[in-house]
């Protein structure tokens, strides 16, 4: 098990989910925010309304909910300021 807080940070950004956020940031920096807004509205609504609402599988708003989270993971361990704001923060 990590002993200091570097180890534990190496061993996170070895993760899928900081995987997921990096590339999505680094090949889709223009959609950042709006994933981050429809993976809130997912959080806010529940998975099968969003995908109601939308019009869309719930398995393609399940991968949304994943990539933004994968994003703020990727960012909070990132240490990107102004790339990505705490969701209460968002307009």
């Amino acid at each position: 098990m990590p002993d200091g807080d570097g180890e534990a940070l190496d061993v996170a950004s070895h993760s899928t989910l900081y995987a997921v956020g990096a590339y999505f940031c680094d090949r889709h920096p223009d959609l950042v925010d709006d994933v981050l807004g429809e993976a809130e509205a997912i959080e806010r609504l529940g998975i099968r309304a969003w995908a109601a609402e939308e019009e869309l599988s719930v398995q393609d708003a399940f991968e949304t909910l994943v990539t933004g989270l994968g994003i703020r993971f990727y960012t909070a361990l990132a240490g990107e300021p102004g790339l990505v704001t705490a969701p209460s923060d968002r307009p």
